[in-house]
Protein backbone atom coordinates (compact mmCIF):
# COMPACT_ATOMS: atom_id res chain seq x y z
CA UNK A 1 0.00 0.00 0.00
CA UNK A 2 1.24 3.46 -0.99
CA UNK A 3 0.96 5.62 2.35
CA UNK A 4 0.42 8.87 1.78
CA UNK A 5 1.12 11.91 4.67
CA UNK A 6 -2.66 13.16 3.94
CA UNK A 7 -4.35 9.83 5.12
CA UNK A 8 -5.21 8.61 8.33
CA UNK A 9 -6.03 4.79 9.20
CA UNK A 10 -8.37 3.26 12.25
CA UNK A 11 -8.96 -0.11 13.29
CA UNK A 12 -12.28 -1.95 11.65
CA UNK A 13 -13.38 -2.61 15.13
CA UNK A 14 -12.59 -6.85 15.60
CA UNK A 15 -11.49 -7.52 11.94
CA UNK A 16 -8.44 -5.94 13.35
CA UNK A 17 -8.07 -4.58 9.87
CA UNK A 18 -6.49 -0.86 9.55
CA UNK A 19 -8.57 0.88 6.85
CA UNK A 20 -8.09 4.42 5.55
CA UNK A 21 -10.28 6.72 7.26
CA UNK A 22 -12.34 7.80 3.78
CA UNK A 23 -12.50 4.69 1.82
CA UNK A 24 -14.14 4.60 -2.12
CA UNK A 25 -17.55 3.80 -2.77
CA UNK A 26 -18.68 2.45 -6.44
CA UNK A 27 -22.40 2.61 -6.50
CA UNK A 28 -22.10 5.55 -9.21
CA UNK A 29 -19.88 3.17 -11.63
CA UNK A 30 -22.59 1.17 -12.96
CA UNK A 31 -24.01 4.24 -14.53
CA UNK A 32 -27.16 5.08 -12.46
CA UNK A 33 -26.25 8.56 -11.43
CA UNK A 34 -26.34 10.36 -14.74
CA UNK A 35 -22.93 9.08 -16.23
CA UNK A 36 -21.60 6.32 -17.38
CA UNK A 37 -17.89 5.13 -16.85
CA UNK A 38 -15.33 3.35 -19.05
CA UNK A 39 -12.67 0.96 -17.44
CA UNK A 40 -10.32 3.71 -18.53
CA UNK A 41 -11.89 6.08 -16.10
CA UNK A 42 -12.23 3.45 -13.40
CA UNK A 43 -8.47 2.51 -13.58
CA UNK A 44 -7.50 6.47 -13.20
CA UNK A 45 -9.74 6.84 -10.21
CA UNK A 46 -8.04 3.80 -8.44
CA UNK A 47 -4.86 4.73 -8.97
CA UNK A 48 -5.69 8.17 -7.74
CA UNK A 49 -6.87 6.42 -4.32
CA UNK A 50 -4.21 4.08 -4.22
CA UNK A 51 -1.54 7.23 -4.74
CA UNK A 52 -3.98 8.89 -1.90
CA UNK A 53 -2.69 6.28 0.48
CA UNK A 54 -7.28 5.07 0.23
CA UNK A 55 -7.31 1.50 0.76
CA UNK A 56 -11.13 0.58 1.26
CA UNK A 57 -12.76 -0.13 -1.70
CA UNK A 58 -16.79 -0.95 -1.17
CA UNK A 59 -19.14 -2.50 -3.98
CA UNK A 60 -21.79 -4.65 -4.17
CA UNK A 61 -23.30 -7.22 -6.18
CA UNK A 62 -26.42 -4.90 -7.19
CA UNK A 63 -24.37 -2.56 -8.27
CA UNK A 64 -25.50 -3.23 -12.07
CA UNK A 65 -24.69 -7.47 -12.35
CA UNK A 66 -21.74 -7.44 -10.53
CA UNK A 67 -20.73 -4.54 -12.67
CA UNK A 68 -18.96 -2.32 -10.35
CA UNK A 69 -17.36 -5.27 -9.23
CA UNK A 70 -16.30 -5.87 -12.60
CA UNK A 71 -14.73 -2.78 -12.92
CA UNK A 72 -12.74 -2.66 -9.69
CA UNK A 73 -11.78 -5.79 -10.19
CA UNK A 74 -9.93 -5.15 -13.86
CA UNK A 75 -8.87 -2.35 -11.66
CA UNK A 76 -7.24 -3.62 -9.26
CA UNK A 77 -5.87 -6.82 -10.67
CA UNK A 78 -2.18 -5.94 -10.30
CA UNK A 79 -2.28 -4.59 -7.05
CA UNK A 80 -4.77 -6.75 -4.71
CA UNK A 81 -2.38 -6.91 -1.87
CA UNK A 82 -2.85 -2.98 -1.47
CA UNK A 83 -6.66 -3.40 -0.92
CA UNK A 84 -9.44 -3.67 1.78
CA UNK A 85 -12.02 -4.84 -0.84
CA UNK A 86 -15.66 -5.06 0.93
CA UNK A 87 -18.79 -6.27 -1.01
CA UNK A 88 -22.35 -7.55 -0.30
CA UNK A 89 -24.90 -9.77 -0.95
CA UNK A 90 -28.40 -10.75 -1.27
CA UNK A 91 -29.48 -8.68 -4.09
CA UNK A 92 -29.67 -9.18 -7.96
CA UNK A 93 -29.98 -6.04 -10.31
CA UNK A 94 -32.42 -6.48 -12.80
CA UNK A 95 -32.26 -2.42 -14.52
CA UNK A 96 -32.46 0.25 -14.68
CA UNK A 97 -35.19 1.35 -11.90
CA UNK A 98 -36.18 -1.98 -11.81
CA UNK A 99 -36.86 -3.26 -8.41
CA UNK A 100 -34.09 -5.66 -7.24
CA UNK A 101 -34.72 -9.87 -6.98
CA UNK A 102 -34.04 -10.33 -3.00
CA UNK A 103 -31.95 -13.31 -2.79
CA UNK A 104 -30.59 -14.49 0.87
CA UNK A 105 -30.61 -18.38 0.64
CA UNK A 106 -27.89 -20.33 1.15
CA UNK A 107 -27.38 -21.71 -2.22
CA UNK A 108 -28.00 -17.95 -3.82
CA UNK A 109 -25.85 -16.22 -1.71
CA UNK A 110 -22.95 -18.59 -2.62
CA UNK A 111 -23.97 -18.23 -5.88
CA UNK A 112 -23.34 -14.72 -5.42
CA UNK A 113 -19.83 -15.27 -3.64
CA UNK A 114 -18.42 -17.40 -6.65
CA UNK A 115 -19.39 -14.22 -9.13
CA UNK A 116 -18.44 -11.41 -6.86
CA UNK A 117 -15.28 -13.26 -6.88
CA UNK A 118 -14.69 -13.89 -10.29
CA UNK A 119 -16.04 -10.50 -11.38
CA UNK A 120 -13.06 -9.10 -9.17
CA UNK A 121 -10.68 -10.96 -9.96
CA UNK A 122 -9.67 -12.36 -6.33
CA UNK A 123 -9.50 -15.50 -4.83
CA UNK A 124 -10.95 -13.58 -1.33
CA UNK A 125 -13.15 -10.72 0.07
CA UNK A 126 -11.78 -9.11 2.82
CA UNK A 127 -15.09 -8.31 3.78
CA UNK A 128 -18.38 -9.61 2.66
CA UNK A 129 -21.77 -7.94 3.73
CA UNK A 130 -25.04 -8.18 4.42
CA UNK A 131 -26.60 -5.73 1.82
CA UNK A 132 -29.90 -4.32 3.40
CA UNK A 133 -31.17 -7.58 5.03
CA UNK A 134 -34.60 -7.91 6.85
CA UNK A 135 -34.52 -9.60 10.17
CA UNK A 136 -36.22 -12.80 8.83
CA UNK A 137 -33.95 -13.14 6.54
CA UNK A 138 -31.27 -12.20 8.39
CA UNK A 139 -32.36 -14.97 10.93
CA UNK A 140 -31.14 -17.98 9.51
CA UNK A 141 -28.72 -20.08 10.99
CA UNK A 142 -28.44 -22.14 7.74
CA UNK A 143 -26.91 -19.43 6.22
CA UNK A 144 -24.69 -18.25 9.01
CA UNK A 145 -22.87 -21.94 8.71
CA UNK A 146 -22.67 -21.68 5.23
CA UNK A 147 -20.75 -18.02 5.10
CA UNK A 148 -18.82 -19.54 8.46
CA UNK A 149 -17.54 -22.29 6.04
CA UNK A 150 -16.59 -20.12 3.06
CA UNK A 151 -14.60 -18.05 6.14
CA UNK A 152 -12.77 -21.29 7.20
CA UNK A 153 -12.15 -22.00 3.45
CA UNK A 154 -9.99 -18.50 3.13
CA UNK A 155 -12.94 -17.49 0.40
CA UNK A 156 -14.13 -14.43 2.84
CA UNK A 157 -11.82 -12.65 5.56
CA UNK A 158 -14.90 -10.91 7.64
CA UNK A 159 -18.33 -10.90 7.87
CA UNK A 160 -20.39 -7.87 8.20
CA UNK A 161 -23.21 -6.03 7.69
CA UNK A 162 -24.99 -3.01 5.17
CA UNK A 163 -27.74 -2.57 7.61
CA UNK A 164 -30.68 -1.24 5.76
CA UNK A 165 -31.96 2.18 6.50
CA UNK A 166 -34.91 1.97 9.01
CA UNK A 167 -32.27 -0.10 11.61
CA UNK A 168 -31.01 3.88 11.90
CA UNK A 169 -34.19 4.99 13.36
CA UNK A 170 -34.05 2.54 16.59
CA UNK A 171 -36.96 0.46 16.24
CA UNK A 172 -34.68 -2.31 16.08
CA UNK A 173 -31.72 -3.54 17.25
CA UNK A 174 -32.01 -7.24 16.13
CA UNK A 175 -29.52 -7.24 13.47
CA UNK A 176 -26.73 -5.82 16.13
CA UNK A 177 -27.97 -7.78 19.31
CA UNK A 178 -27.14 -11.03 16.93
CA UNK A 179 -24.11 -10.31 15.53
CA UNK A 180 -22.12 -12.27 18.07
CA UNK A 181 -24.06 -15.23 17.12
CA UNK A 182 -23.67 -14.99 13.07
CA UNK A 183 -19.88 -13.89 12.95
CA UNK A 184 -20.35 -10.38 11.96
CA UNK A 185 -17.78 -7.95 12.91
CA UNK A 186 -18.51 -4.83 11.52
CA UNK A 187 -21.44 -2.82 10.28
CA UNK A 188 -22.17 -0.21 7.47
CA UNK A 189 -24.68 2.23 9.06
CA UNK A 190 -26.50 5.64 7.49
CA UNK A 191 -25.08 8.51 9.24
CA UNK A 192 -24.13 12.14 8.03
CA UNK A 193 -25.11 15.23 9.03
CA UNK A 194 -28.67 15.16 7.80
CA UNK A 195 -29.30 12.24 9.42
CA UNK A 196 -27.67 11.15 12.49
CA UNK A 197 -29.95 8.98 14.59
CA UNK A 198 -27.27 6.37 14.64
CA UNK A 199 -25.76 8.45 17.80
CA UNK A 200 -28.69 7.27 19.75
CA UNK A 201 -28.04 3.47 20.14
CA UNK A 202 -26.49 1.92 16.88
CA UNK A 203 -23.06 3.64 17.08
CA UNK A 204 -23.04 3.07 21.31
CA UNK A 205 -23.57 -0.30 21.12
CA UNK A 206 -21.02 -0.80 18.26
CA UNK A 207 -18.56 1.23 20.43
CA UNK A 208 -19.64 -1.51 23.20
CA UNK A 209 -19.34 -4.38 21.35
CA UNK A 210 -15.99 -3.43 19.28
CA UNK A 211 -18.00 -3.64 15.98
CA UNK A 212 -16.35 -1.79 13.24
CA UNK A 213 -18.80 0.85 11.80
CA UNK A 214 -18.29 2.41 8.30
CA UNK A 215 -20.84 5.93 7.63
CA UNK A 216 -22.82 4.77 4.64
CA UNK A 217 -24.39 7.67 2.57
CA UNK A 218 -21.86 10.53 4.42
CA UNK A 219 -23.00 13.01 1.39
CA UNK A 220 -26.75 12.37 1.70
CA UNK A 221 -26.78 11.14 -2.26
CA UNK A 222 -24.52 13.91 -3.22
CA UNK A 223 -26.71 16.86 -1.44
CA UNK A 224 -24.31 17.63 1.34
CA UNK A 225 -21.85 18.27 -0.94
CA UNK A 226 -23.29 21.71 -1.21
CA UNK A 227 -23.20 21.84 -4.86
CA UNK A 228 -27.05 21.79 -6.00
CA UNK A 229 -29.37 24.78 -5.46
CA UNK A 230 -32.87 24.47 -4.78
CA UNK A 231 -33.93 24.40 -8.79
CA UNK A 232 -31.73 21.56 -8.95
CA UNK A 233 -33.39 18.94 -11.75
CA UNK A 234 -31.72 15.54 -11.72
CA UNK A 235 -31.56 14.18 -15.25
CA UNK A 236 -33.54 10.93 -16.38
CA UNK A 237 -30.50 8.65 -16.05
CA UNK A 238 -30.06 9.40 -12.67
CA UNK A 239 -31.51 7.83 -10.17
CA UNK A 240 -32.35 10.52 -7.73
CA UNK A 241 -34.92 12.18 -10.24
CA UNK A 242 -36.71 9.46 -9.24
CA UNK A 243 -36.75 10.28 -5.42
CA UNK A 244 -39.32 12.29 -3.49
CA UNK A 245 -39.18 15.78 -4.67
CA UNK A 246 -40.40 17.66 -1.38
CA UNK A 247 -38.06 15.54 0.62
CA UNK A 248 -35.38 16.44 -1.76
CA UNK A 249 -36.27 20.15 -1.59
CA UNK A 250 -36.11 19.89 2.73
CA UNK A 251 -32.98 18.66 2.40
CA UNK A 252 -31.41 21.09 -0.11
CA UNK A 253 -32.88 24.45 2.47
CA UNK A 254 -31.42 22.43 5.12
CA UNK A 255 -27.83 22.26 3.47
CA UNK A 256 -28.04 25.90 2.63
CA UNK A 257 -28.48 26.56 6.50
CA UNK A 258 -26.02 24.46 7.23
CA UNK A 259 -23.81 26.10 4.55
CA UNK A 260 -24.53 29.50 6.30
CA UNK A 261 -24.14 28.52 9.97
CA UNK A 262 -22.08 25.19 10.27
CA UNK A 263 -19.44 25.25 7.66
CA UNK A 264 -16.44 27.55 7.92
CA UNK A 265 -16.04 29.99 5.01
CA UNK A 266 -13.86 28.94 2.34
CA UNK A 267 -13.75 25.16 3.43
CA UNK A 268 -15.57 22.78 0.61
CA UNK A 269 -18.49 21.59 2.18
CA UNK A 270 -17.96 18.08 0.67
CA UNK A 271 -14.74 17.56 3.05
CA UNK A 272 -16.32 19.14 5.60
CA UNK A 273 -19.39 16.93 5.73
CA UNK A 274 -17.16 13.83 5.51
CA UNK A 275 -14.94 15.50 8.39
CA UNK A 276 -18.19 15.53 10.36
CA UNK A 277 -18.79 12.08 10.08
CA UNK A 278 -14.74 11.16 11.18
CA UNK A 279 -15.28 13.18 14.20
CA UNK A 280 -16.94 10.41 15.93
CA UNK A 281 -14.60 8.27 17.03
CA UNK A 282 -16.79 5.00 16.72
CA UNK A 283 -16.72 5.57 12.76
CA UNK A 284 -13.61 3.89 11.25
CA UNK A 285 -14.21 5.36 7.77
CA UNK A 286 -16.17 6.84 5.62
CA UNK A 287 -17.29 5.72 1.53
CA UNK A 288 -18.12 8.42 -0.40
CA UNK A 289 -19.12 7.55 -3.80
CA UNK A 290 -16.97 9.76 -6.93
CA UNK A 291 -17.23 10.62 -10.36
CA UNK A 292 -13.69 11.40 -11.08
CA UNK A 293 -10.30 12.16 -9.96
CA UNK A 294 -11.09 15.44 -8.54
CA UNK A 295 -13.21 14.72 -6.38
CA UNK A 296 -10.87 11.59 -4.89
CA UNK A 297 -8.97 14.20 -4.38
CA UNK A 298 -11.32 16.35 -2.35
CA UNK A 299 -12.41 13.13 -0.68
CA UNK A 300 -9.43 12.11 0.58
CA UNK A 301 -8.26 15.78 2.59
CA UNK A 302 -11.36 15.35 4.82
CA UNK A 303 -8.88 12.89 6.45
CA UNK A 304 -6.83 16.22 7.23
CA UNK A 305 -9.53 18.03 9.57
CA UNK A 306 -9.80 17.85 13.11
CA UNK A 307 -13.13 19.02 13.70
CA UNK A 308 -15.33 19.12 17.07
CA UNK A 309 -18.63 18.38 17.72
Amino acid sequence: MIVNEIMKYRKLGKTGLEVSVVGLGTDQFYGEWGQEFTQSIIDKIIKKANDLGINLIDTAECYGDHFSESLVGNAIEHNREDWIIATKFGHKYNGFQQERTRQFSPKEVIDQLDKSLKALKTDYVDIYQYHSVTNKEFDNEELWAVLEKKVQEGKIRHLGNALEAPAVNNDDMFQLEHAEKAKVEMIQVVYNRINKKAEEKVLPFCQKHNIGAIARIPLARGHLSGKYDLNVTFPSNDRRSFEDKEQTLRQLKFVQELKRTEVPKDMNMAQWALGWCLQNPTIAAVIPGCKNIEQVEINAKAAELNMVK
